[in-house]
C-alpha cells in the first residue's frame, strides 16, 4: 500500500526505538478516534529509517517465484520529482512470517536505497495485516493511497493526484475513495480521517472476502455510491507470479499510459475544431483531445515532424464511451515536406493501414518500412453523421539508417 500527505502537522520522531504502539501514531483530531471505540491495540517493528509525517506506504509478502519490489520502488522514486519526493515518504511493510527473507530483504533495501532512507523518504516495518499499516498512517496526513508491491507508476503521479483531489474537493460532493487505476487494490485513495473506520472494517471482514471487494463495500457505506474513477491511470500492474499460493498473474490495466515522447512535430487538419479541442491535443502528452465536427471524405490530420523519423509502431485511439469512434480511414506515412498557403505537408504518401473499430495499431514497420518518413496523415475514406474525436495518437521511434531531406 502507499501512503503520501498533502498536508501533514509536525510529529516527534523517536529514532531509537524499535517499536512503537499504534495508539501514539494515531491523530486525535480523526473523527472517528473521538468516539467510544475499541483501540486496535498492536506494535510495529522498525526495520530501516525512521518515521516522517510525509509517508507512502506498500505492503510486500514473500513469493514463490520472483519479487517486484525493489523495481516497484525505483519506480515510486525515479517517476517523481526532487519536490514531490520531498513531499512523501515510501512506507513499506513486510508482512511476512518468514524471518530469513526480512532480513534479505531489508538488505537489499539498505543497498539499493541507501540515500532514501538517510533523507527520511523510505521507512521499512514488520507486521502481519495491512489493516494496522492504514491505521497506523491515519496520523501521517490528510489523504491515503494503497498500490501493491508489484506496480509501476506514471511520471509525476502524485502531482496528477494533488491536481484530481483539488478538483473532486471543488466540486463539494460527498466521496470516500477515488480511484487511479482499474485494478484491484492498487491506485486507491482515502481521506486520513477515515482511515481508523476502515481499518477496523478490513479487520472485521477480512475472512468474509478479499481486501479489493471490502472496499466497495466501505465505499458504499461512506455514503459515495458510484465509483469516482480517473483516466488515465496512474499505476500499471508489473508482475506475473501472485503473492497468492504462486498462482500466475497477467492482469494489465488498459487505461494506463506507457511513459512516452512523440517527437516534435506540427499538426494540420481541414476538419473544424469544436470549442478548444485542437488537432495538436491529440499528438500531446496529456488527457485533451481533438474534436471535430463530422469529417467528410477526404478530410485530413495531418502530423509534420520538425526531421525526418523512423517510425517503427503506430497507435491511434478515437471516441469517447463508444460514441463519436472514427468510422473509415486510413494511416499513412509521407515523404518530401512541402508547404502550402494553408499548412504544410509531404509531397508524397504511401497507406500503412486502415481503422477497424475506431482503433489503429501496427508494430515493427521498419521491417518493411526502412526510410525515414516527414509525416504521419488520418485520411477520412468515407463521411460520417457522427462527430469525431481522436483522443491520442502515439508512435515509437528508432534512430534513421537513411534520411529523407525535410
Amino acid at each position: 500500500m502507499l501512503v503520501f500527505v498533502l498536508q501533514g502537522q509536525s510529529q516527534k520522531v523517536i529514532t531509537n526505538e524499535l517499536t512503537w504502539s499504534v495508539q501514539r501514531l494515531v491523530s486525535k483530531e480523526s473523527w472517528v478516534e473521538q468516539g467510544d471505540y475499541l483501540p486496535l491495540n498492536v506494535s510495529y517493528q522498525l526495520l530501516a529509517g525512521a518515521p516522517s509525517t510525509q509517508q507512502i506506504g506498500l505492503s510486500s509478502v514473500k513469493r514463490a517465484k520472483g519479487s517486484y519490489l525493489i523495481p516497484t520502488l525505483q519506480s515510486l522514486f525515479s517517476q517523481s520529482s526532487p519536490e514531490e519526493r520531498s513531499s512523501m515518504v515510501v512506507v513499506v511493510l513486510l508482512a511476512d512470517f518468514d524471518v530469513s527473507w526480512r532480513v534479505s530483504t531489508v538488505t537489499e533495501i539498505k543497498t539499493a536505497f541507501a540515500l532514501e532512507l538517510e533523507q527520511g523518504q523510505l521507512v521499512v516495518l514488520h507486521n502481519l495485516d495491512y489493516s494496522f499499516l492504514i491505521l497506523y498512517s491515519a496520523s501521517l496526513g490528510q489523504y491515503y493511497l494503497q498500490i501493491e508491491d508489484d506496480v509501476f507508476s506514471a511520471k509525476n503521479f502524485l502531482s496528477t493526484i494533488k491536481r484530481r483531489v483539488a478538483e473532486q474537493e471543488a466540486k463539494k460532493t460527498t466521496w470516500a475513495m477515488l480511484e487511479f487505476s482499474a485494478l484491484g487494490y492498487i491506485g486507491k485513495l482515502y481521506k486520513s480521517a477515515q482511515l481508523p473506520l476502515l481499518a477496523r472494517f478490513l479487520f472485521l471482514f477480512y475472512q468474509e472476502m478479499p481486501c479489493d471487494w471490502l472496499m466497495g463495500r466501505f465505499r458504499d457505506l461512506m455514503t459515495q455510491k458510484e465509483p469516482i474513477l480517473f483516466k488515465p491511470s496512474l499505476f500499471q500492474h508489473m508482475g506475473t507470479f501472485s503473492s497468492f499460493q504462486g498462482t500466475y498473474n497477467k492482469l494489465k490495466d488498459k487505461d494506463f499510459e506507457e511513459q512516452y515522447t512523440n517527437p516534435s512535430a506540427e499538426v494540420y487538419t481541414d476538419m473544424s475544431s469544436y470549442k478548444k479541442h485542437f488537432p495538436k491535443l491529440a499528438w500531446d502528452a496529456g488527457e485533451d483531445f481533438f474534436w471535430g465536427r463530422s469529417p467528410e471524405k477526404g478530410n485530413h490530420l495531418t502530423v509534420v515532424f520538425r526531421g525526418p523519423t523512423l517510425v517503427t509502431g503506430i497507435m491511434v485511439e478515437t471516441g469517447s464511451g463508444g460514441k463519436d469512434l472514427l468510422e473509415s480511414a486510413q494511416v499513412e506515412i509521407g515523404h518530401d515536406v512541402i508547404t502550402t498557403e494553408k499548412d504544410r505537408s509531404c509531397k508524397e504518401f504511401q497507406t500503412v493501414g486502415t481503422f477497424k473499430n475506431g482503433l489503429f495499431e501496427i508494430q515493427e514497420m521498419d521491417q518493411k518500412y526502412t526510410s525515414a518518413s516527414s509525416c504521419l496523415r488520418i485520411q477520412i475514406t468515407a463521411a460520417q453523421k457522427d462527430w469525431l474525436i481522436i483522443t491520442k495518437i502515439r508512435i515509437s521511434t528508432k534512430l534513421p539508417t537513411s534520411t529523407y531531406q525535410a
